[in-house]
């Protein structure tokens, strides 16, 4: 059974480890609990729509170049599992995570951001009422968020912030949006040409 000295252990190891940062993971999903994770999975999707793969071993990275991985690491049950992950991420090759939590005190996404400063962290609130919690952050204490249950943006988002650097990941993020425009195209005409009646049926 995995403890959570076990995983900090881990992460530490990691973060001594001085791995090359084309190996690492680039983009961190961390969430409170597993029970946020059907909301969480569209960040999953909007990354592997990008190309990029998921990495469950730190010392043996996929063939793709971008990474993202995930952990569950909650604020007020593991703290310390919170802080160990937040301390490592620059030395674990870390260039942006995304947070996100559920409930009235969702804590992770803004604590997460203040450990892990200056990586940037965009925050999921995974619930309408945690929208509040993951946005209070005060002046100096900054973090990128988006509306409740948004984490496909938030994994745009990522994206963008590594796109700065890497061409080949705004290359991709224009072409998804490219494909994004030719749909709304595409159900714009079906719904002229066919009619309401029409459209409703195909």
């Amino acid at each position: 059974m995995t403890t959570v000295d076990d995983l900090i252990d881990r992460l530490e190891s990691e973060a001594d480890a001085d791995a090359d940062s084309a190996t690492t993971p680039d983009v961190g999903i961390i969430m409170g609990s597993d029970s946020d994770l059907p909301v969480m999975e569209d960040a999953y999707e909007a990354l592997d729509d990008l190309d990029f793969a998921e990495q469950t071993d730190f010392d043996e990275a996929p063939d793709a170049r971008f990474t993202y991985e995930s952990y569950v690491v909650s604020a007020h049950r593991t703290p310390e599992l919170m802080y160990a992950y937040g301390e490592t991420a620059t030395d674990r090759g870390l260039d942006v995570i995304i947070a996100g939590a559920g409930g009235k005190s969702a804590d992770l996404p803004n604590m997460t951001a203040s450990i892990a400063y200056p990586v940037p962290v965009i925050g999921v609130p995974v619930q309408e009422k945690s929208v509040d919690s993951v946005i209070g952050m005060p002046t100096g204490a900054p973090i990128v968020a988006v509306d409740a249950g948004k984490s496909y943006n938030a994994a745009l988002s990522a994206a963008q912030v590594l796109a700065r650097e890497h061409d080949e990941i705004e290359e991709r993020l224009v072409e998804l949006h490219e494909e994004q425009k030719a749909g709304v195209a595409d159900v714009s005409a079906d719904l002229h040409d066919l009619g309401l009646d029409g459209f409703r049926d195909r």
